[in-house]
């Protein structure tokens, strides 16, 4: 006998006809369901993410055939992916039965499911059904009796675990009644290839026939009412991430990490500057609202949240989703709360952990901007003051431009008069100028390249602030202003390559400076310096000792450097301690966002936490490569324990110090 089942066995032609009414009737109601979405999606502002279809389309289907963003977490993300694939095996399996029932036979009299075919079907789709079965307890478990920060639960989040698992339950007991009468009785070599409907089988074996038959149509009836239900509810619950998440990876961003849209300031039409309601956002932050499956993962990475400040980057989204179904969607400031708002260190670990690709920063900043220019709101009176002096006089300090490059003038640096005769434009940075901390490495930079037989000139006076903490505090004409003055003056030195100790600047100077028009080639000191090393051009004396190195989120999450810097802290002979938070997944000092501007009120301070972390390596020397995180630092550990003391560093300074040791 060759291996194979009747299709729709115990059930009449007119049943199979109803059911078919019936799917197109819920395929419709889920459609009618992504149409309102689908409207609600278009009150945002026109974006264009259709470029570069093919890479797209490819990182989409990797994305999803891989789910490599949800198994980031895999307490939670790999019974996710069982679930997923056990779903979409079923769904397969599905629809081969209906193309064996409704096209393959009755028009070509060709039965695909027979023989071997049969065999592994029958096989993969009931460990398919078996795999979606544990995931879906499993998963329930975790939200329902572990409860992990983080992740919210709720009724509907009940009712939607016993839909899901109702169908599976169903679909296996209709297998183990049609087995029971078809199988089991005659041949068992078959039924051993559905090992776990065989297994349900059992609890109808001993009955009468007629009542097993009669339970099967009931079964298959009940089992298409769910699976049709979850059809129709999947665009009004939760549920439909299934669709938005996947898209998630369709419409990402090809532009660098944390690359934000540029405001045309001089459009006398524009009446609204960034988002203080709902249709200020674009199409894709409202299709976010949809994309998120409340992980929570986001929230609990988080440094703001974290420290007890009232941010959570997934509140922030479902509060946005909330405001779009609003008629007139206004208020969206009053809903996400200032507060939440000016917590953000932009650090992107929200960005970089969420599995639908969401871009939580880029809507902080939009309201940001609607606070600071159309509010003249800031996050504190300080900071307001340092954007004054910005204005003013090109730093946040209030001290003199024409002091820039003081700091200089015994080390073998030239200022830039007319146009640069040096290798390099070292592009200072506003507290390496001014801040006797910082000056220390700007030090210690120019003794390394001299070391390496590098020139360095400086614009000294006629630099200014980057614009990065004004940008990010919403403040974009400020940023503007000095950004255009920054370019005027590095395009009349005829620069031809920038080196910067700043990963704020680095950034800045990079990509959004390229955004205004200048292309040039951009470094940051860690990865140059690397470069010496590598060349040869630097001969350093190792220094016995133990560190651990601080990721600066700026280089690790925004420009994806992190081994560079870790080469050459071990080239200057250090051994490396990693804390329990680093790379890209390292955690804030509390400072980006334009929070070095403004003093943090409330919580407790991040960089206390990066500081516990530092401490528990059980190594007394901290390295960054950042001045506004070692600043952070050398603020904590003044309010430190002096019981555990640290020391903070740059990594320029452990390489100058090697050089020294010669």
């Amino acid at each position: 006998m060759d291996a194979t089942r009747e299709i729709y066995w115990n059930i009449g032609h007119g049943t199979v006809a109803l059911m078919y009414l019936l799917v197109l009737a819920a395929i419709a109601v889920m459609g009618l369901g992504f149409r309102e979405r689908l409207v609600l999606w278009r009150k945002g502002k026109p974006l264009d993410r259709s470029d570069h279809p093919k890479q797209r389309l490819a990182l989409f289907i990797t994305d999803v055939l891989s789910q490599r963003k949800v198994l980031t977490v895999m307490q939670g993300g790999l019974p996710h992916v069982l679930l997923f694939w056990g779903f979409l095996l079923l769904f397969i399996g599905t629809v081969l039965v209906m193309l064996q029932a409704d096209l393959l036979a009755p028009l070509f009299s060709v039965n695909l499911l027979s023989g071997n075919f049969y065999r592994l079907y029958s096989l993969v789709l009931d460990l398919a059904g078996l795999a979606a079965m544990v995931a879906l307890a499993g998963l329930a478990v975790r939200r329902f009796i572990i409860k992990p920060a983080g992740l919210e639960t709720s009724s509907a989040d009940a009712a939607l675990h016993l839909l899901l698992q109702a169908i599976l339950v169903t679909g296996f007991l209709i297998e183990g009644a049609r087995m029971a009468v078809t199988e089991l009785p005659n041949n068992s070599a078959l039924a051993a290839w559905s090992p776990v409907g065989a297994a349900f089988a059992q609890l109808f074996i001993g009955l009468d026939e007629q009542v097993i038959r009669g339970a099967h149509k009931a079964l298959w009836l009940l089992h298409l009412v769910f699976g049709l239900g979850f059809l129709a509810v999947i665009p009004r619950t939760k549920l439909r991430h299934l669709a938005t998440t996947s898209g998630g990876s369709l419409f990402e961003p090809h532009e660098p990490k944390g690359t934000y849209s540029a405001i045309d300031l001089e459009d006398e039409t524009i009446e609204q500057f960034g988002a203080s309601a709902v249709g200020d956002l674009s199409w894709k932050d409202l299709f976010d609202t949809d994309a998120c499956m409340q992980c929570g993962r986001c929230q609990q990475r988080c440094p703001a949240y974290l420290t007890g400040k009232p941010l959570s980057p997934m509140k922030v989204i479902t509060d946005i989703g909330e405001l779009a179904g609003n008629e007139n969607g206004k208020g969206l400031i009053e809903k996400v709360s200032r507060d939440a708002l000016w917590s953000c260190t932009t650090c992107r670990a929200c960005e970089q952990i969420c599995p639908a690709s969401i871009e939580h920063i880029g809507k902080i900043i939009e309201m940001r901007r609607s606070l600071a220019l159309m509010e003249g709101e800031f996050p504190g009176d300080e900071a307001r003051r340092a954007c004054e002096a910005i204005e003013v006089n090109g730093n946040p300090f209030g001290l003199s431009a024409t002091s820039r490059g003081d700091w200089a003038k015994d080390l073998p640096v030239s200022i830039v008069k007319g146009k640069i005769d040096a290798d390099i434009l070292y592009f200072t940075g506003c507290y390496a100028s001014y801040d006797p901390r910082n000056r220390k490495v700007a030090e210690s930079f120019v003794r390394i390249c001299e070391a390496a037989g590098v020139n360095v000139s400086i614009l000294g006076g006629a630099e200014r602030c980057c614009g990065e903490p004004a940008r990010k505090l919403g403040n974009e004409y400020l940023y503007r202003m000095v950004a255009d003055s920054n370019i005027e003056a590095i395009r009349a030195s005829g620069a031809r390559r920038i080196v910067t100790a700043c990963s704020h600047c680095f950034n800045t100077i990079a990509r959004d400076y390229r955004e205004l028009g200048l292309d040039l080639p951009v470094e940051h000191h860690s990865t140059f310096i690397a470069g010496l090393i590598n060349d040869g051009k630097l001969k350093l004396k190792p220094e016995r000792i133990t560190a651990t190195f601080h990721d600066s989120c700026y280089l690790a999450r925004y420009q994806e450097i992190v081994e560079e810097p870790r080469e050459v802290v071990r080239a200057a002979g250090v051994k490396l301690v990693e804390m329990e938070a680093f790379g890209k997944e390292g955690f804030c000092c509390g400072a980006g966002g334009g929070r070095i501007l403004a003093e943090e009120k409330l919580g407790t301070q991040i960089v206390d936490e990066r500081l516990r972390q530092a401490r528990q390596t059980g190594t007394k020397s901290l390295v960054s490569a950042c001045p506004f995180c070692l600043s952070m630092f050398e603020d904590g550990l003044k309010r430190a324990d002096s019981r555990e003391p640290i020391n903070a560093y740059d990594l320029a300074e452990i390489v100058a110090r090697s050089i020294d040791r010669k």
